[in-house]
Formats: C-alpha cells, structure tokens, sequence
C-alpha cells in the first residue's frame, strides 16, 4: 500500500502575533512554526497502517525550505521520505490543493491522510478539495478508521454526534483529534530522520482564488467588573447579561 500524508507549518498557537507592514500578513520575525497540530494526527495514522498493511509512507508538503523542519518531524515519527513541493509563491487552498492532488496522482498513492484543517486560517477545505482533484473518495473529521480489503469503515464527528461512513480506496482522509495519540520521535527516530530522503519539486501554483485584503487583531477585551459581593447583586448581575452581554 503507498500512503500520503500531507502537512503544513502553522505559527504555534502560543506565538504572539503582529500584523507585518501592509497589512495583508503576519510578521513572521521571531514567530515559531510547527507541525500543523491535526497533521499530527495524520502522520500517526499513516504510520499504524503502514506498519498494519505494510507499503510505503511519503509526506508531502507545499511551502519552502521551511517547510523541512516539520517534514523532518513527520520522518522522524516513523515516515519514510519526503517530497516538497517547492514554491514561494501566494497560496491559498485551491491552490495547495491543486499542487497535491497533481503529486498524489502522478504518485499512484492509495489513501492519503492529512488534518481536519489547519489552525492558522482555519478553513477546512484543503483535504476536499484534493479528493476531488485527485478523483479520490473522501472522508472528514475522521476518528476511528479500519481498512479491510480495500474497503473503508469510518467513524466521523457530526453536529450533536458522530455517523459511520462506508467507502473504498483510493481516498482522502482527514483526521480530527480522538483518532489516535500520536507518538513522541525518539531519539533512534530523530537521528533516522535525518538520513531519509527529502525530494524538492519546483511546482508552480495556480493563481489564487481568494485574496486577503486587510489584516487586525481581534480588539482587546473590555476590562472586567464587580456588581457586588453578595446575593443582592444576582438582580443586577442578570440584568447585565441579559442587555449588555445578551447572552441570555
């Protein structure tokens, strides 16, 4: 079996952000990136079914030389190459996924495994959107997974719920938090990682889709208020959020 896995660098979401000059991006001057955290997810189940069905695990990247380092970690947890898909140019999700969807088909890959979204912009479209470039089956926000015969049963996180989806591979399968505990690299891994393959692909990105036009930061909180210390306040209290706060 030729198992994908896609990842992305995210700024770590205990990073403080400013917004560059222009407004259009974040300053990425003294900014940690990592593994996107429900890539994490993602690597971990493309290695269980490796080592399940036995095959091949390759994870792939759009981005630039940055992107090694989360690559590496992924190699490091047990993956076997890389490819990078090398670009510097503006991306946004049509275009991350159409740049995937060419390498997983020109691949030959049977089921490719990426996170539910990434927790930068949020907008848990990419790992569709591939599916459907690629021509491959789809299943979201998955938490349980089995494979038999090249047969799919899938359990997935819905509103108020979760549904057991039935399909085939090839397929697409993006990994929600629940689905497994990804491991920690050990050392043996970390060391291994660094004489692993790490191809570069100089790709070309379609024109993006969607343009970000400005930039800010959420505006700072109200500062907090005491109505009193006692039941007598509960009138007042309720009041407040009932015509302030509305949130009852």
């Amino acid at each position: 079996m030729k198992i994908a896995v896609c990842v992305s660098n995210v700024p770590d979401t205990a990073t403080k952000i400013k917004i560059a000059a222009g407004g259009k991006e974040i300053d990425k001057a003294g900014v940690t990136f990592i593994v996107n955290p429900y890539d994490e997810f993602a690597i971990e189940e493309a290695v269980r079914t490796k080592e399940k069905f036995g095959g091949e695990t390759v994870v792939i990247s759009v981005g630039d030389d940055s992107n090694k380092e989360i690559m590496r970690k992924a190699l490091a947890m047990g993956i076997d190459s890389g490819v990078l898909l090398k670009t510097s140019g503006a991306l946004d999700s049509n275009g991350v996924a159409t740049l995937l969807a060419d390498e997983i088909k020109s691949g030959g890959y049977d089921i490719v495994f990426m996170g539910k979204q990434s927790v930068d912009y949020d907008s848990s479209v990419t790992g569709q959107l591939t599916a459907a470039k690629a021509g491959f089956n789809c299943v979201t926000v998955c938490v349980s997974l089995s494979i038999d015969n090249g047969a799919i049963t899938a359990e997935r996180e819905i509103e108020g719920g979760r549904e057991v989806i039935k399909s085939a591979l090839p397929a697409v399968i993006t990994a929600q938090k629940g689905l497994n505990d990804p491991r920690y690299p050990n050392l043996k891994g970390i060391m291994d990682a660094k004489r692993k393959p790490l191809a570069e692909k100089p790709v070309s990105a379609p024109a993006p889709l969607v343009e970000v036009v400005e930039m800010s930061l959420p505006a700072p909180k109200a500062a907090g208020r005491i109505v009193g210390t006692d039941a007598s306040a509960v009138p007042e209290l309720v009041r407040l959020l009932r015509e302030e706060a509305k949130v009852i």
